[in-house]
């Protein structure tokens, strides 16, 4: 297609950013085309590649991961129709559907979101080198964190390696986390009625998938409070806030069950239905109003390690991915104990505390930060499994699943990310002793 055949017509395409709210990539894409008072097309590519059967064995994404999706997509295009727009929804490899949309549209620009992770850098890649012959642009947009990289008081690719370094930095610097932009409130028209017939693009077929119903679940997002979309994570904040649950959130957070122990706000960042610097903006406003105390810094503290580990993809990418990690020890020989982990991921381990957490997890997509801590630990330490396949089990199966966060975790607890004091064993007797004392939470998934 040569650029005589190109209009000014701007795409975007979201990705891990399912809100209208603090949304710098759509807000880029609406400020384009207005520039050129042309129109904008939002699109959602449901990725078949995420359907398939991982390297080790299992489909890489569970049905109630799709569902907890699905529920996110649904939220937003309810509210693009409600703005006069439309959600339009495919199916397939993300550059190859998007690459035909744009070249059928004769489009200019295409903008998203900046995923510093290998598989989703691989599929801008792609695009890039697909629409670049026919002179067509892509615009990604860095929005995931608190601090802008250009807020850090360090470059990007420079981020200190350790956690306690970056935290010390980042809080010693004079800026804040910038406040979070508005919601949207109007969008450009769609495409005009004689574009190109989309009707023959691979349309995303309603899902199918239920919430789970577990009455036992931490999150139990079959209850509408509890929904995936952007409206019930903002009204969960609030909800949280205004039940001064902030002030507990230290004392409570390394809870096993019921539904006020943390924030439960992962669910909706790890879709991009609620942004980091929403939630930490309503942690200001109720410090303001309700003071400040360890429980409100913690909250911050967490989502600052969020912050880190996005940083260090930036820094490392691919290099976290590999068996050895970002250790420069030579690679290991040990075969993984292919039964141990088996065992592991059905909750067959004959460890109670362990094979409760599994239960929990494969029931219902969820399960507390200290259960998570343990279930890598034992499948590290005590099956002596590789790393990768409980990471890729996660990834299956986490209504909350964040690349950045399960791969830096995992890292963390295998002694192969960038923590000094090498690998984190945790003793399951003690933990259960510390954090199940009574033993309530085994009998309940026992």
């Amino acid at each position: 297609m040569t650029s005589a055949q190109t209009t000014i017509g701007v795409v975007f395409w979201f990705r891990n950013d399912l809100r209208l709210h603090d949304n710098p990539a759509l807000q880029q894409a609406i400020a384009l085309a207005e520039r050129h008072q042309t129109w904008l097309l939002p699109v959602y590519v449901h990725d078949t590649a995420l359907q398939l059967t991982s390297p080790w064995g299992f489909v890489r994404t569970s049905d109630h991961r799709l569902a907890w999706t699905a529920m996110a997509v649904h939220d937003v295009a309810e509210q693009l129709a409600a703005l006069g727009s439309h959600l339009l929804q495919i199916t397939g490899d993300p550059s190859e559907v998007l690459t035909e949309l744009m070249t059928r549209l004769g489009a200019s620009t295409l903008v998203c979101e900046d995923i510093a992770a290998p598989y989703e850098v691989a599929h801008i890649q792609a695009l890039k080198r697909g629409l670049a012959v026919r002179r067509m642009a892509v615009q990604t947009v860095w929005q995931s964190t608190l601090m802008a990289p250009d807020q850090l008081p360090f470059e990007p690719h420079e981020v200190p390696d350790t956690f306690s370094a970056f935290r010390r930095a980042v809080e010693h610097q004079a800026s804040a986390p910038a406040q979070p932009a508005p919601a949207i409130t109007r969008l450009p028209a769609l495409p005009a009625r004689t574009s190109p017939d989309l009707r023959t693009m691979r349309p995303a077929h309603p899902s199918t998938h239920a919430p789970l119903n577990d009455p036992r679940s931490a999150f139990p997002w079959a209850q509408p409070e509890f929904h995936g979309g952007e409206l019930a994570a903002l009204a969960h904040l609030a909800h949280y806030c205004k039940r001064g649950l902030p002030h507990s959130y230290k004392a409570t957070r390394n809870g096993l069950y019921g539904c006020d122990y943390s924030t439960k706000w992962s669910p909706w960042l790890a879709t991009g239905a609620l942004s980091a610097r929403q939630a930490w903006a309503a942690i200001q406003t109720f410090e303001a109003q309700q003071g400040a105390t360890d429980s409100t810094y913690w909250i911050g503290f967490e989502l600052l390690w969020r912050d880190h580990f996005r940083w260090l993809h930036l820094k490392y990418g691919a290099r976290l991915y590999r068996l050895r990690g970002l250790s420069d020890a030579a690679r290991q020989t040990r075969t993984h104990n292919a039964r141990g982990f088996e065992r592991w991921r059905t909750g067959q381990t004959g460890h109670a505390l362990i094979d409760a957490g599994m239960l929990e997890l494969n029931a219902t997509g969820y399960s507390s930060n200290r259960l998570r801590q343990n279930l890598a630990s034992f499948l590290i330490h005590d099956l002596r499994c590789d790393w990768r396949a409980g990471a890729a089990w996660f990834e299956s199966q986490l209504i909350d699943f964040d690349i950045y966060n399960n791969q830096g975790n995992w890292l963390y607890l295998s002694g192969r990310g960038t923590d000094p004091r090498g690998s984190r064993r945790f003793n399951p007797d003690k933990q259960a002793n510390d954090y199940d004392a009574d033993g309530t939470y085994r009998k309940l998934w026992l």
